[in-house]
């Protein structure tokens, strides 16, 4: 029981630390130009501190389908610090928001918007390294 408790402790400090990404309203990106991608993380009792994020594009295969953002972000669009800030005097979660731009030469359809996030985390600073993402359509 007492290992349990310990797994889930870990478990939920973990979950805490995760980050979410959102795309603009319909998720359609055109090729050549700017978007926004915003990367929100939600607060936690367990402190930590934020390494970066690398945040890519990946064409998805109409035959085989997307690969996992975990095995490739495709093409990088930014790499570098990450930032999350309140936005609205607390209310919604603290985000930091991202201009990229699509390349010219991303293939139109199904994409996967990846973002690789890394911090450090609790008082022993254990490294945290996740992968979310989203899918969008290029045009």
């Amino acid at each position: 029981m007492k290992t349990f408790a310990i797994l889930t402790s870990i478990a939920a400090t973990a979950l805490a630390q995760n980050v979410f990404v959102y795309l603009p309203e319909g998720k359609t990106l055109e090729r050549g130009s700017e978007v926004t991608v915003q990367v929100a993380r939600p607060n936690s009792l367990t402190g930590s501190t934020e390494l970066a994020v690398a945040i890519g594009i990946q064409h998805c295969d109409q035959k085989n389908g997307c690969l996992p953002a975990a095995s490739t972000l495709g093409t990088v669009l930014y790499h570098g610090g990450f930032n999350p800030q309140y936005h609205n005097h607390n209310t919604g979660l603290p985000y930091e928001n991202f201009t990229v731009t699509v390349p010219e030469d991303t293939v139109a359809g199904k994409a996967v918007v990846g973002v690789a996030h890394a911090a450090l985390v609790g008082a022993s600073e254990w490294p945290f390294l996740e992968v979310v993402n989203t899918t969008a359509t290029v045009v």
